[in-house]
């Protein structure tokens, strides 16, 4: 099973020691989160983004490719609401169905049910 962290799924799990052990414990470690996602998650006060850093540390920050870009575009295109769907949570529903059992924890549950809608990828979304 593969963890991917949406911003939300970030912003939920900095901090809970409990719920980040139970996830190891699960096999779900080390999640993965696309770079683009710390522009959501993050606000660049390293005072303030304490928790969100140490969390960040112990996660696989994955470059976002000019393949990964295009396939979230074509995804977020298919939805008909690419107005309302951010290009983050695109550019995670892509990276999940590149991934080995996805799980995604995010706070848009909806629209990334949407972007992967079309999938032949099964991927389970939670919300954070």
């Amino acid at each position: 099973m593969t963890l991917i962290l949406g911003s939300g799924g970030v912003t939920s799990l900095a901090g809970r020691r409990a719920r980040l052990a139970e996830l190891h414990r699960r096999g779900t470690w080390p999640p993965q989160v696309p770079t683009v996602v710390l522009t959501d998650a993050l606000t660049g006060d390293h005072r303030r983004d304490f928790h969100e850093n140490q969390l960040l540390r112990l996660c696989q920050v994955r470059d976002v490719t000019g393949q990964l870009a295009r396939d979230a575009a074509r995804m977020r295109t298919r939805t008909g609401r690419a107005n309302s769907i951010s290009a983050t949570d695109a550019i995670v529903a892509a990276l999940a169905v590149n991934c080995v059992e996805p799980v995604v924890l995010t706070s848009a549950p909806d629209d990334l049910r949407a972007l992967l809608d079309d999938s032949d990828v099964p991927v389970t979304v939670a919300r954070a």
